[in-house]
């Protein structure tokens, strides 16, 4: 049996589908796609209130007129049958990130979320009923390929993705390292292209710290287990270079633990400050608040953000922006705001059901609005064809002008 998740997870699900051969959904659970990963907003928080009854006889009845009329009853698994029965009940919730998992998905599903996997390496979602890419994870096969933010996967392989769940499409993405995908994609307003993607072994750094002209550039790609503990050193190395200032990357970063996210957080929010605020169905609030002892807050601060951005990474940047007002520099976020809690069943299956929402400290609903910037600076295909960065650029240029 599968243990009972206590973590808080954000699903960057977006399924961040890590689309991954071995790990997972990558759900980010906050979506996951094959890292596409499982980054998913998990809770235990909120209990259920009164329960509505099932009529379970006209499951049977089904079930019984199906064996004594199908053609090949033979073939009939009843644990197949229970569980496409069980698929279809929470499908019809209607909600995208509310899914069941057999005991099989269900392992691949917790594995997601360790940071590395076999995959493509993207976050998908769903967007206007259309699986979508929230973010192409970086030095992966999907970036590579020039998978982008917002790409509209129509088919793959053979599959059209027109009645598939996002889970279902990280499932069909995933599979192990040397095999290749082929995904049906429209970009923008563009005619259909198809790019066919070789899967691999897919080790994901949480962050990059580099330095120009003196001032900290973090990029961080994922809140995975490891992203603490790498962004405890890079804070330790800012702290002993002492730039002038720092610029926080979230760009294209689909999200993660939500634990890792308020950890970060307590670099530049003193203890007690507010993260983010849980909503539940009922209306109720909970807030989880910094634990840290804010030690890069008196750096000049800049955020990145596009939509790519997702979940934690949209926790984070709504934290620092509401409780420090801290500038955002980019495109505005994904707008993936929704808590889900795993719950395993004795079988080793489980069902991820979406409980609550995320509010920034203002009160701001990141599912509803999503994570808008201070100063919107787009950044074109001809700019990432010519290796330039305006959005980076800009928010250079705002830290400067501060100092």
């Amino acid at each position: 049996m599968l243990p009972k998740v206590k973590n808080n997870i954000i699903y960057i699900v977006f399924a961040v589908l890590l689309l991954t051969g071995g790990i997972g959904l990558g759900m980010y659970l906050e979506h996951a796609t094959g890292y596409v990963g499982n980054y998913y907003a998990y809770s235990t928080r909120f209990q259920n209130g009164t329960l509505l009854p099932l009529d379970t006889k006209r499951i049977s009845d089904a079930w019984a007129i199906l064996q004594q009329n199908f053609l090949n009853s033979s073939q009939l698994n009843p644990e197949k049958a229970l569980f496409g029965a069980i698929r279809g009940m929470v499908s019809a919730s209607g909600d995208p990130y509310t899914s069941f998992f057999d005991p099989d998905e269900a392992k691949l599903f917790l594995s997601d979320t360790e940071g590395s996997f076999e995959g493509i390496g993207a976050e998908i979602g769903m967007r206007k009923n259309i699986i979508t890419v929230i973010a192409p994870i970086h030095g992966t096969p999907a970036e590579r390929s020039g998978l982008r933010a917002e790409d509209m996967i129509l088919q793959i392989d053979e599959t059209n993705t027109a009645d598939l769940t996002v889970d279902q499409a990280v499932a069909r993405i995933r599979g192990p390292k040397g095999t290749s995908v082929k995904l049906l994609i429209v970009r923008e307003d563009n005619e259909p292209f198809t790019i066919e993607i070789t899967r691999d072994r897919i080790d994901i750094p949480a962050l990059k710290l580099s330095y120009e002209e003196n001032i900290a550039h973090i990029e961080l790609y994922n809140f995975s287990q490891k992203a603490s503990q790498e962004f405890n050193n890079a804070a330790q190395d800012i702290l002993s270079k002492n730039p002038r200032g720092i610029i926080l990357d979230v760009r294209n970063n689909p999200g993660g633990y939500l634990d890792m996210a308020i950890e970060i957080a307590g670099w530049f929010l003193v203890r007690d400050m507010p993260v983010v605020i849980e909503e539940d169905k009922d209306g109720n609030r909970v807030t989880d608040r910094s634990t840290g002892t804010g030690q890069l807050k008196d750096y000049p601060l800049i955020v990145l953000i596009n939509e790519g951005s997702a979940s934690a990474s949209e926790i984070l940047a709504g934290a620092l922006a509401d409780t420090l007002h801290i500038r955002l520099v980019g495109e505005k976020s994904y707008g993936k705001g929704s808590v889900q809690s795993l719950e395993t069943l004795p079988d080793g299956s489980a069902l991820k059901i979406t409980v609550a929402k995320w509010l920034t400290p203002n009160g701001i609903s990141i599912s509803d609005e999503g994570i808008r910037p201070d100063i919107v600076v787009e950044q074109t295909p001809e700019d990432e064809e010519k290796n330039r960065d305006p959005q980076f650029e800009k928010a250079k240029e705002l830290l400067l002008q501060s100092l």
